[in-house]
């Protein structure tokens, strides 16, 4: 018998991917990820709610995390899109410790290598693990 997917997996996967394209939208509009969270006609799922809150909380700590992290680039200078990425990734790091770091890293390199350029994947896949290495030190 063939094994079906996990669905509440591809649950979380879309929630991740829901929460991408409004960090997005939050960034393109200049306005708080809460703003943007608050805005929607029908209620975003609560992983996605949980994330972007979690980001529009702790932005300037992630902000910090990915700067000290990204050797010769500076946060203006990334793509947009891999800006996002990176700030949901390390606040599901460090608010949903039950989720395996390298379940965080692979959703994150999979939403890269989908959405943003051909190198985003590698330079995201880079990132992450460096400041897995530093936020989740103790697992």
């Amino acid at each position: 018998m063939a094994r079906r997917s996990d669905s509440s997996e591809d649950r979380r996967s879309e929630a991740r991917e829901r929460a991408l394209g409004l960090l997005y939208e939050a960034e393109s509009k200049s306005i708080s990820p809460q703003a943007v969270l608050d805005a929607q006609i029908l209620d975003p799922d609560e992983l996605t709610a949980t994330l972007l809150a979690g980001v529009a909380e702790d932005q300037p700590a992630i902000d910090g995390l990915i700067s000290e992290h990204s050797k010769g680039w500076t946060l203006q200078r990334m793509p947009a899109v891999d800006r996002a990425i990176l700030r949901l990734a390390i606040c599901e790091l460090q608010r949903r410790p039950e989720t395996p770091t390298a379940v965080v890293i692979d959703e994150a390199v999979e939403l890269a290598k989908r959405f943003s350029t051909d190198d985003s994947g590698k330079f995201v896949n880079g990132m992450l693990s460096a400041i897995a290495r530093k936020v989740r030190s103790s697992s």
